[in-house]
């Protein structure tokens, strides 16, 4: 996968125990779009996915989340 194309997107961890959200860099291999839930694989296995052992890719947007079942419960789904 030639990752030269990829946006990078600013990425913001979310929780519902109120926890303050981090940021980090994360290149966008599914073409997520602004304030969407998205899915992020880090480390050595962010490097994997892009098909690029030696690039210096820490984080990478994996997957857009389009609905969220927690207890049963719908707590989240895409508009």
């Amino acid at each position: 996968m030639n990752i030269e194309n990829n946006q990078i997107m600013l990425v913001q961890t979310a929780d519902t125990s109120g926890t303050p959200p981090n940021l980090f860099l994360a290149v966008d291999l599914v073409g997520a779009g602004e304030d969407e839930l998205v899915v992020v694989s880090q480390g050595s296995s962010a490097r994997m996915v892009t098909g690029q052992n030696s690039s210096p890719v820490d984080a990478a947007i994996v997957g857009i989340i389009d609905s969220l079942r927690s207890g049963g419960a719908i707590s989240y789904r895409k508009e």
